[in-house]
C-alpha cells in the first residue's frame, strides 16, 4: 500500500516537471543546473541594513517563506551541503538577510528572515519588513525571489499577504511548496491545484510551481535547473 502510495506521488511529480507543455525540464537544462550547484558554496554576508549589503556584482535569487516552512533545509538540499543554512529546531532563527555564493561570481542565493514567527518583537518585525521591501524595490541584481508554502497547510493568511507585497513591489515571485513527502498523493494533488487558482489571481506570480522535498530529494534537480536557466 505504501509503495502503490508512493508510485502516486512520484507520477503526480513526473506528469509536472516532464510532460508540462511550454518548461522544458529536459536533461540539458537538468545538467546545466547539477553543473551551477556543483560548484562551491560559501557564506559571504549577513546583512541587517541597505547599507551592509554586499556589492551589486552578480545576479541573485531569494527564498522566502514563514518560520518553519523549511527554507534553510531546501537552500541546503539545492546546494548540497548539510550546513550552507543552519536549520533549528526553533522557527525564527534567519533574522537578517544571508548571502550565499555560487562558485566564483555564478550566483547568489538569498535567505530571507521567516515570517509569522509569533515570538519576534514588533520591532524586529517592521525592521525586517522594511529591509526586505527596500531590498526587492531597490536591488537591480535580484532576479526572482521563491515563496516557500508548507504542503501541509497550503497558502496560509500570511503567505497571502506577503504575495500581495510582492506584487505590489511587482517583483517576479515563483512559489515552491515544500515537504511534500508529508501529505498522500490525493492530498498532494489538492493542494497543488488550490496554489495554482491562487496564482492565477496574483499578477507578479510565476506560472510554474515547484513540488519539493528537501527529505526525500524530490523536485530538487528541476528546482536547480530552473534557477541555472536565469543566469
Amino acid at each position: 500500500m505504501a509503495n502503490n502510495e508512493t508510485d502516486k506521488q512520484a507520477k503526480i511529480v513526473e506528469d509536472h516537471y516532464l510532460n508540462n507543455v511550454g518548461f522544458d525540464f529536459g536533461d540539458k537544462i537538468i545538467g546545466k543546473g547539477h553543473k551551477l550547484f556543483s560548484q562551491p558554496v560559501k557564506f559571504i554576508a549577513a546583512s541587517n541594513s541597505m547599507s551592509s549589503l554586499p556589492e551589486e556584482s552578480i545576479s541573485e535569487v531569494a527564498f522566502s517563506g514563514r518560520s518553519n516552512v523549511g527554507k534553510s533545509s531546501l537552500i541546503n538540499a539545492i546546494t548540497g551541503t548539510k550546513f550552507t543554512a543552519r536549520t533549528s529546531q526553533n522557527p525564527g532563527r534567519t533574522q537578517q538577510l544571508n548571502f550565499f555564493s555560487i562558485g566564483e561570481n555564478y550566483l547568489r542565493l538569498v535567505d530571507f528572515p521567516g515570517f509569522g514567527y509569533a515570538k519576534a518583537s514588533k520591532s524586529s518585525i517592521l525592521s525586517w519588513n522594511r529591509l526586505i521591501k527596500s531590498f526587492i524595490r531597490y536591488r537591480s541584481s535580484l532576479i526572482r525571489v521563491y515563496l516557500l508554502v508548507d504542503a501541509r497547510r497550503g497558502i496560509t493568511n500570511s503567505d497571502n499577504e506577503t504575495m500581495i507585497m510582492f506584487d505590489k513591489l511587482a517583483i517576479s515571485y515563483q512559489i515552491v511548496i515544500t515537504k511534500i513527502d508529508k501529505l498522500n498523493s490525493k492530498e498532494l494533488s489538492s493542494v497543488f491545484n488550490s496554489v495554482k487558482e491562487k496564482c492565477k489571481t496574483k499578477p507578479a506570480a510565476h506560472p510554474f510551481i515547484h513540488l519539493t522535498s528537501s527529505v526525500k530529494g524530490i523536485g530538487i534537480k528541476f528546482l536547480r535547473a530552473d534557477i541555472a536557466r536565469m543566469i
